[in-house]
């Protein structure tokens, strides 16, 4: 399990983690349908995830954890 502003961090969705943790508080993230409010919320593997940003909607499922923020090619795994 992770902080979801700190998964959509290590994932490559935001360039840093204040970004991230902006957008859930903004109410651009959901997780399995519901909406996120803050960043500190927990995602596990299995979760699905909303991510909006602008015009563009996102569904992702979280497969795994980084324990870094590496690669894109990194972040294409998680």
């Amino acid at each position: 399990m992770s902080r979801i502003d700190k998964y959509l961090w290590h994932a490559r969705f935001y360039k840093s983690r204040t970004l991230a943790a902006d957008a859930v508080s903004g109410g651009r993230v959901r997780i399995n349908g519901e909406h996120c409010v803050k960043p500190a919320a927990s995602v596990k593997a299995g979760d699905v995830l909303t991510v909006t940003a602008g015009s563009h909607v996102r569904i992702v499922k979280v497969v795994a954890f980084g324990v870094r923020r590496g690669p894109a090619s990194e972040a294409r795994q998680l």
